[in-house]
């Protein structure tokens, strides 16, 4: 069983999706997002199963959920820094986490 002291080593913080691009070299359809987290963390790069759900212009400029603590992970030719979290839809497609409202990026999940 987990602890509260395992749940407080992740570090979930909100970035701002600033860039996305088409990842046709992936083996699942997906995205190269750019991720801005504010000064302290800065821009990081993720890959994200989201093209079932979200084009990218719908994409870009809104707030997201991630884990930044984890290693970094090759994913073909990409390297994802960050793991941008989602909940499966009824068919098993993501569906990105993001605060109902505009909040500080950068901040801690707690």
């Amino acid at each position: 069983m987990a602890t509260f002291e395992n749940f407080e080593k992740l570090d979930m913080r909100v970035g701002k999706i600033i860039e996305v691009e088409d990842f046709p070299e992936a083996r699942n359809p997906s995205y190269k997002l750019k991720i801005d987290f504010g000064n302290n963390i800065g821009i990081k790069n993720s890959c994200a199963q989201l093209v079932k759900n979200y084009q990218k212009e719908e994409l870009k400029n809104i707030f997201v959920l991630c884990i930044i603590n984890f290693p970094p992970r090759q994913i073909g030719p990409a390297l994802s820094e960050v793991l941008t979290l989602g909940v499966p839809d009824e068919k098993g497609d993501c569906i990105l986490i993001k605060p109902e409202k505009e909040v500080p990026i950068g901040g801690k999940l707690y």
